[in-house]
């Protein structure tokens, strides 16, 4: 247990600040399985608008200290892949 009122109003801090950012974590992975459903039920047009929201809640993240520049890069090339390997299995069919 905490001695000092600054060590106990620290872990107050503390308490309050991981609280929101699991719900920013939680937030992001969350479009990303949105995403990745709206890639795998082959509409293009849904996938890429889902897609332009979770690019941008991923960046948010970055701003916001949760991931670092490089996974949320990483992230976003992967569902751009993704994304792009079903407009094109739709044009060749």
């Amino acid at each position: 247990m905490a001695n000092h009122s600054s060590t106990e109003k620290a872990i107050r801090k503390i308490a309050k600040k991981s609280a929101i950012n699991r719900n920013r974590r939680t937030r992001i992975r969350t479009y990303i399985k949105k995403s990745l459903l709206a890639v795998e039920s082959g509409s293009k047009e849904e996938a890429g608008k889902i897609f332009i929201s979770t690019q941008s809640e991923i960046m948010r993240g970055v701003s916001r200290g949760l991931i670092k520049k490089n996974t949320a890069s990483r992230k976003v090339s992967r569902l751009a892949k993704k994304l792009k390997s079903i407009s094109v299995t739709t044009k060749s069919e």
